[in-house]
């Protein structure tokens, strides 16, 4: 069976209550398919009232449900009338076989099975018909989905149509925090999260709600060679720092067991300073590999440049004392030090595979954000045209 490209658009209410990490978790876990793009989106009053007119047919044998989507629609994604402020809503894809109903089925019906937790509308969604008259008094879908290949098309295409203008960085969005003291950060999920389907990216952004920030840009992208050299140029100097203060111990240890009498670690500290390139380029390229899947030293200058092999999310995260938040619920750096409940505890490895990445302060944030390019995202809209020209 040939791949398709599904698309699931989490709607401004359910990121609003944070509920982002859950939705997105049920997707990658309950599908064996891949998360191939993400863009948070502040729908423009032309890009919403489209939208309404698309998803009156999105379901031809079942009128009510289109219906219903476009009115729900107009009411929740049109900009605040009074300030012009947009709602955000978060654009998934989905690649691989049989792509449109496994999304649907893990989606659920738009008329929900009450307290069975079988979809993603049943957990987060609400459905109220009124007993007497029949009609619906409360819609809250949660997302909204394309059930066959025409309606994805008519979605999608939409969407990407008004990504290079409504998407990317969401400014001065209508829950968005401003005034002093409002940062934005950058989170980066590393690969790890992604070798396999499972709950893991989509349980870290939940934890990353308990920060009480706001999300204004997801990007799903795989990072080149160059872009890992230039996110991570910082930490090579680190670790030429870092290394004499246990490449000594280290040292004594070894010279001692290979010589058969004791090495004082304090005569070590020239051998460190000369042995201290040679490991930060080793662990540099290492890091550089990880994140990219290429070590830098064997590539040719088109594979540096060329996307990698791994995956990444990057999330940028907006509130008062954005840096310092983010990096609290992260954890220590090393897992084995993060204190228990906290993201690298619970999902990190070791320093280098510790499950997330963020910036340390403000003006990393700024030059991270540039290196990855958050605001833009021409694959979001290269892979609409490839399924959907």
């Amino acid at each position: 069976m040939a791949k398709e490209l599904a698309f699931v658009l989490i709607n401004p209410y359910p990121i609003r209550k944070s509920r982002t990490g859950g939705i997105m978790a049920r997707y990658l876990a309950r599908t064996d398919l891949k998360l191939v793009g993400a863009r948070l989106f502040g729908p423009s009053r032309a890009l919403v009232e489209e939208f309404a007119e698309v998803l009156h047919g999105i379901d031809r044998t079942d009128m009510e449900v289109g219906s219903l989507l476009a009115d729900y629609v107009l009411r929740s994604f049109m900009p605040d009338p009074a300030t012009g402020r947009p709602h955000r809503c978060l654009c998934l894809l989905f690649e691989g076989e049989d792509a449109l109903r496994k999304i649907y089925e893990v989606t659920g019906s738009l008329r929900q099975h009450w307290c069975t937790g079988l979809s993603v509308r049943d957990t987060y969604g609400d459905f109220v018909r009124d007993e007497s008259s029949g009609k619906v008094i409360y819609l809250e879908p949660a997302v909204i989905v394309g059930p066959t290949a025409e309606s994805a098309a008519a979605c999608l295409r939409l969407w990407g149509k008004y990504a290079s203008t409504d998407a990317g960085i969401v400014r001065s969005a209508s829950d968005v925090l401003v005034g002093e003291g409002v940062q934005r950060t950058l989170v980066l999920l590393k690969p790890d999260n992604f070798h396999q389907p499972s709950l893991r990216a989509g349980n870290i952004m939940d934890l990353l709600s308990g920060s009480g920030l706001r999300i204004v840009c997801v990007k799903k992208f795989a990072m080149s060679v160059a872009q890992a050299e230039a996110f991570y140029g910082p930490v090579r100097e680190s670790l030429a720092r870092v290394f004499p203060l246990f490449g000594k111990e280290r040292a004594a240890q070894v010279l001692a067991q290979e010589f058969g009498f004791p090495v004082d670690p304090a005569g070590m500290d020239a051998l460190c300073e000369q042995l201290a390139p040679s490991f930060a380029a080793r662990e540099f390229e290492n890091i550089v590999e990880f994140m990219s899947g290429r070590r830098p030293s064997v590539c040719t200058p088109e594979e540096k440049i060329a996307p990698g092999k791994e995956e990444c999310l990057a999330i940028v995260y907006e509130g008062v004392a954005a840096v310092s938040k983010i990096r609290d619920v992260l954890g220590s750096t090393d897992p084995r030090k993060a204190r228990p409940g906290s993201i690298r505890r619970e999902f990190g490895t070791n320093i280098m595979i510790n499950a997330a990445h963020a910036s340390d302060s403000p003006e990393n944030a700024v030059r991270e954000m540039g290196i990855v390019a958050v605001e833009h995202d021409f694959l979001f809209e290269d892979l609409i045209r490839r399924y959907y020209p």
